[in-house]
């Protein structure tokens, strides 16, 4: 005697188990697809205001794109950021390694957030714009000058993060390694700064994100070099579409960048936040 079909392999069940798992991998990738989604609304608006258009000098989305591709294959934009990077670099580097320091140094002596923290939070306030200029006039219009941009920019970020991130290590792990009678230096190796490490490398990408700025401000006040170099030359020209391009280009370099570091925060020193 034959059982039912549905008796035997419950073929009855198959369509909700397959629309259970289809809507289970929809909620896994909704940040994923509401991202692409705006994005491409985005886009969308973007190529509507171009083509009313809203300025004869606001290119359409569609003649961006194309121009982005002409100037990534044509070899321009690897030229302009051999050009762009070696300060941006430099400055990067120096402002890591100092600020880092600093930092913890101001969240470990309240005489040195006393004598050099105020210096740090005028030079955030400040307007680097207009400080630009005064770099030019004592330094010239060379790597110098558009290196120290990028420190004044990314240094007091950096600095002031780690300050925050040393002075605000969490009390209770302190106070036990003071209890099991931890010397001064292990406490600051073995328990500040590896608790205050996810908040330093925050201030890194955050200064990364204003050495990027004082990069293309430098090129574009001090010498037209690099990706500087293209938006100003089209501008003149009156290629708005390559001009544009050569601003997303900027967008997508530091975004892919940021991106990368927040990658490598969340692997290395703070596996616990990734998503399984």
């Amino acid at each position: 005697m034959s059982l039912p079909l549905h008796a035997k392999g419950s073929p009855r069940a198959l369509p909700s188990t397959e629309a259970s798992f289809l809507w289970r991998k929809l909620s896994e990738h909704r940040t994923a697809l509401w991202r692409t989604a705006s994005i491409g609304l985005f886009f969308l608006v973007w190529e509507i205001a171009g083509r009313v258009p809203i300025s004869f000098a606001f290119p359409t989305f569609l003649e961006t794109l194309r121009a982005f591709l002409n100037m990534l294959f044509n070899g321009a934009f690897v030229a302009a950021y051999a050009q762009t990077l070696q300060p941006l670099v430099i400055g990067i580097a120096i402002s890591a390694v100092v600020g880092v320091g600093v930092g913890i140094v101001m969240g470990l002596s309240r005489f040195a957030e006393w004598l050099v923290a105020p210096v740090f939070i005028v030079l955030q306030a400040a307007p680097m714009a207009a400080l630009i200029p005064l770099i030019t006039f004592v330094y010239g219009i060379g790597l110098l000058a558009k290196t120290l941009a990028v420190i004044m920019l990314a240094l007091p970020v950096i600095a002031l993060n780690g300050y925050k991130a040393v002075r605000n290590a969490n009390p209770s792990l302190v106070s036990m390694c003071v209890s099991f009678q931890g010397t001064r230096w292990q406490t600051i190796t073995k328990i500040i700064i590896p608790d205050a490490s996810p908040v330093i490398f925050a201030g890194l990408r955050l200064g990364l994100a204003a050495g990027f700025i004082g990069v293309i401000l430098a090129e574009l006040l001090i010498t037209p070099t690099g990706i500087g170099d293209l938006i100003t030359y089209h501008r003149s020209v009156a290629d708005y579409p390559e001009m544009y391009a050569a601003v997303v280009s900027i967008i997508l370099v530091s975004t892919l960048t940021l991106a990368a570091l927040e990658a490598f925060e969340l692997r290395v020193l703070r596996p616990e936040k990734r998503r399984t």
